[in-house]
């Protein structure tokens, strides 16, 4: 099993040399790779219609992921970095497929890229993006960015996309894993026909039955589910007692990938206890008392 340490974005601040002894901690620490959360905005919830429902709001901060990993990539050699989620059908296709190819070729084939459709319509229309057509949009952009990262020139016409006989360059030497994430059956049914895996932002019983539906659904796509790569997320507010049985039901389920968040800023949404770490060094506390606990 791997694991990985979310950066706590809303709450480790604007200090570039915090963020870097973060990231250099948990990669000394021998988490596997670095989650970054996404928005590019927040939203005051008040009067909305549909409501907006998520945890964020205007007062949150989100370090921005292709730069921040560009950051971390030269300050750090071998943690990888995974963004869970880049709320993908919000931003231009070709760009993030730039931006993804270049956090890869100058961390060395370090990322994985994870996406999704997101939950804040305030911000696709700040962004120019139909709210109604994320879901189709999603799907072709990711048939767009694997060909952009595999093939010198291409050609590529659908009624949200259009590149003529265009490319990237650099490109990446491979490409880039992509997984999903999200909550919703569309969003496990799309992983199984076509993601490299997929990111729970829980563990616990209720999500390796997800998890397992998701297998099933992997299979039933005529993919093997035992290689299927499947991450879930423990946080740090439950405290020891529930991360050992945690992770003992994730091994047991043969999940592939465990990772921990030390935020406190969405325990009251997800109902969870707060961790309530004041500082970067605090944070850094946590993450070596939770590998140390539950670690390999």
């Amino acid at each position: 099993m791997k694991f990985g340490a979310v950066l706590p974005t809303c709450e480790i601040g604007d200090d570039p040399l915090a963020i870097r002894d973060w990231a250099q901690a948990a990669e000394s620490l021998g988490y596997s790779h670095i989650i970054a959360y996404d928005h590019v905005l927040g939203a005051e919830h008040a009067g909305r219609e549909p409501k907006l429902w998520g945890p964020y709001t205007e007062h949150d901060a989100f370090h921005e992921p292709f730069v921040m990993f560009g950051y971390l990539a030269g300050v750090t050699t071998t943690i990888e970095f995974e963004t869970a989620v880049i709320i993908l059908p919000q931003r231009q296709t070709a760009l993030v497929a730039k931006q993804a190819a270049e956090v890869d070729v100058l961390s060395g084939g370090r990322l994985r890229l994870g996406v999704g459709t997101g939950w804040n319509h305030v911000e696709y229309e700040s962004l120019g993006v139909e709210w109604a057509d994320r879901g189709r949009i999603f799907d072709d952009q990711i048939e767009l960015l694997r060909a952009l990262w595999t093939n010198d020139v291409v050609q590529h016409d659908s009624p949200f996309h259009r590149v003529d006989r265009a490319g990237i360059k650099p490109r990446p030497t491979r490409s880039i894993p992509i997984w999903f994430g999200g909550f919703s059956k569309v969003a496990v049914r799309r992983a199984a026909r076509i993601g490299d895996g997929f990111t729970f932002a829980s563990a616990g019983g209720k999500t390796i039955a997800q998890a397992n539906e998701l297998r099933e659904a992997v299979s039933a796509a005529g993919r093997d589910a035992a290689t299927f790569p499947i991450e879930l997320t423990i946080p740090f507010g439950l405290g020891e007692s529930k991360w050992d049985a945690l992770a003992q039901e994730a091994r047991e389920a043969d999940i592939s990938h465990l990772c921990v968040n030390t935020m406190s800023t969405t325990s009251a949404w997800s109902n969870t206890p707060a961790p309530n770490l004041n500082s970067p060094a605090e944070h850094i506390g946590a993450l070596e008392k939770f590998m140390q606990r539950v670690g390999p």
